[in-house]
């Protein structure tokens, strides 16, 4: 069929019919300029954190602890003390959350189904200011100093409500055809939820996962009542500990030029540690056929 019958059919369309097509062609067009630009804007910014800090960035700044100015020095207790306060939250939050998560696409129904779900969705729009005053309060306050343990607790505060509603709305995702199928087989509830269910939404899970490390690896305010910071590597959980968002936050407010290099020089490291963990889950939580 060449061009000008191809432009005569289409004439011939019904006015109605054209209307959709052309509708359907704009909106298109439309979704992918606004991908094109949240992705520009996201690589703009990449860019730019790249641009000012690949100049500091060092196996000295990696591995040093911070010194006075003037005397160099580096991130390496801020990059171990996040990882520790990751590991503590990711512990406590990724546990409790996917079991929520499961209980409420899976086994809840009634009253108190409907209030967790409230209380949960509730959870994710506080601001993480309000969690660690919190923590604070019944943590920091009754062991009169401030710890690992009491950040990490914050931090999973923030992860349990994100990664509770993702993965019940992965789960819910997954065919009902498939858990019938175990059901007939005469596998139990639960056994069809642990081998059939949960690994069906294995990959979406771990992405909510992933999203809520991303969110509580950049939180601030939460570690200032709570982990408070070091300038030493620390050895204990019950003592303050370094984190890269603190570190950031002490050396931009600065009035030293050399310490403003450094944050963005952290800013960089902690963007490329982000990065790193989703492609590592999205490797190993990848489809094979």
């Amino acid at each position: 069929m060449n061009v000008t019958e191809e432009l005569r059919l289409k004439s011939k369309l019904p006015r109605g019919d054209r209307h959709r097509r052309v509708t359907s062609a704009a909106m298109t067009a439309f979704t992918a300029a606004c991908t094109l630009f949240a992705v520009g804007v996201l690589l703009v910014i990449l860019a730019y954190i790249a641009w000012q800090g690949i100049g500091s960035v060092s196996l000295r700044f990696l591995l040093d602890s911070p010194r006075p100015v003037g005397e160099g020095g580096g991130i390496g207790n801020a990059i171990l003390g996040s990882i520790v306060l990751l590991l503590l939250s990711s512990s406590a939050g990724m546990p409790l959350g996917i079991s929520v998560g499961v209980y409420l696409s899976e086994f809840g129904r009634g009253r108190f189904a409907s209030l967790l779900r409230f209380v949960v969705d509730t959870l994710t729009g506080i601001p993480s200011i309000v969690t660690g005053v919190f923590v604070y309060t019944i943590v920091v306050l009754p062991l009169k100093h401030f710890s690992a343990l009491a950040g990490g607790i914050a931090l999973a505060l923030i992860m349990i409500p994100i990664v509770a509603r993702t993965t019940e709305e992965m789960i819910k995702l997954v065919p009902q055809s498939l858990r019938e199928g175990a059901l007939a087989l005469g596998a139990p509830q639960w056994r069809v939820t642990l081998g059939v269910v949960i690994p069906a939404a294995a990959s979406g899970i771990a992405t909510g996962a992933m999203l809520a490390v991303a969110r509580v690896s950049g939180e601030t305010a939460p570690l200032l009542f709570t982990a408070f910071g070091s300038r030493f590597f620390s050895h204990y959980l019950d003592q303050p500990i370094a984190s890269l968002t603190v570190q950031i936050y002490s050396y931009a407010i600065s009035p030293y030029d050399e310490w403003h290099a450094q944050a963005w020089a952290a800013t960089l490291v902690l963007m490329t540690l982000i990065l790193g963990i989703n492609i590592a889950v999205r490797f190993f939580t990848r489809k094979k056929f």
